[in-house]
């Protein structure tokens, strides 16, 4: 884990990944593979920084795409297993996914028969459905593909069993930062519904929101799972976590510009929560900030905000053991994962520069960004 917060090369704000941290996350996810002989992908929604997936791909098996371009990026970049799913593909789109992908899963049975003839012509590809048990342990509305109405998979009440030639795999995606216990009782919904269509199935795809790097994660229990659902169905399992992947492993280097005070100490940083880290309004949660405590913990309490002109664009209230000051640097925690994948220019805002921190000591600056990037966008 970094220690260095003041990056004094770094521009700010910065996106600032730490490859050590990159590493001891894919060494625990390659030890799953090799435990269990289950596959493994990087989902790219929610890190994509292709740079680095010459060395990510060196620990798992490949990428899976949420569209066309996440699946070029994963096949021009890392070489390996490209997965795609989405709700619905247009046509056109379809018909390039067919030269990047080597699995492409269907969000419902008139998609399926829409491309199947298409589809068929390229054996080569493995073709899945995505499947909803209607049962999932999120919270958060906004991220469960199992609530009611949900577009996402077929319910049992909608599944075609007479449709299923040409179809080698289901996919199932209904978790969140969750730990193995919630997976182990989402197989049994799965398997309440659906247990005689795994059985004609060669893979079976368990989704994301596997929070494998996670300290508390309990990994035996996962394994288990995996196991069971190899050994029962005789399918080959697939997993496709994106948070695990780099989570804890990148930073966003911030600096303040000015302190206001209103009720309380406001500190104003050179980076937004709407712009730069949206996750932390739309989940919502807090991120840690390197040195700082919850508010009151320690003796300056501050309300860090963003120069935008949204009100409520507010990264949190946090405690330092002394002032802040204009100049002073700050270092979010959690940052490499629904960060640089989902950033925009509201307000004009600059996107911050994308860095690595290497293993080796290094510090190397890959990309800053201008006016021309916000420009171009429009």
């Amino acid at each position: 884990m970094l220690i260095d917060i003041s990056f004094p090369s770094s521009p700010s704000p910065c996106y600032i990944v730490d490859e050590g941290a990159l590493i001891k996350n894919l060494e625990l996810l390659e030890s799953i593979r090799k435990r269990t002989g289950c596959k493994i992908l990087l989902a790219q929604k929610a890190f994509s920084m292709y740079r680095l997936y010459p060395l990510i791909g060196e620990y798992l098996d490949g990428t899976t795409a949420s569209g066309l371009y996440e699946a070029r990026l994963g096949f021009e970049e890392m070489g390996r297993e490209v997965h795609a799913f989405a709700p619905a593909f247009s046509d056109s789109d379809f018909k390039e996914l067919l030269n990047y992908c080597g699995h492409i899963v269907f969000n419902s049975f008139s998609q399926w028969k829409h491309f199947r003839a298409l589809a068929l012509e390229h054996s080569d590809i493995e073709y899945g459905l995505r499947i909803n048990p209607e049962y999932s342990e999120i919270e958060t509305e906004l991220y469960n593909p199992c609530a009611e109405n949900s577009r996402m998979g077929i319910t049992l009440s909608n599944f075609e069993p007479d449709e299923l030639d040409g179809i080698s795999g289901l996919h199932f995606h209904t978790m969140c930062e969750q730990n193995s216990d919630t997976l182990k009782r989402t197989i049994a919904k799965v398997e309440e519904k659906f247990a005689p269509y795994l059985k004609q199935m060669k893979w079976i795809n368990l989704g994301g929101g596997h929070h494998m790097t996670r300290p508390d994660y309990d990994i035996e229990t996962l394994i288990k799972c995996i196991e069971y659902v190899q050994n029962k169905y005789d399918v080959t399992v697939y997993l496709e976590p994106g948070e695990a992947i780099a989570l804890n492993a990148g930073y966003l280097l911030t600096t303040v510009l000015d302190i206001v005070h209103n009720g309380m100490d406001i500190a104003i940083i050179d980076a937004s929560a709407a712009c730069h880290m949206p996750d932390v309004l739309e989940m919502p949660y807090r991120p840690e900030i390197i040195g700082a405590g919850k508010p009151n913990e320690l003796e300056y309490t501050y309300r860090i905000g963003a120069p935008t002109c949204l009100a409520g664009d507010i990264v949190g209230d946090y405690s330092f053991d002394k002032p802040l000051k204009i100049g002073d640097r700050l270092l979010l925690c959690d940052m490499a994962i629904y960060t640089m994948v989902k950033n925009n220019t509201f307000n004009g805002m600059p996107l911050p520069s994308i860095a690595v921190s290497h293993s080796d000591g290094r510090f190397e600056v890959w990309k800053k960004f201008g006016y021309y990037d916000f420009k171009s966008r429009l």
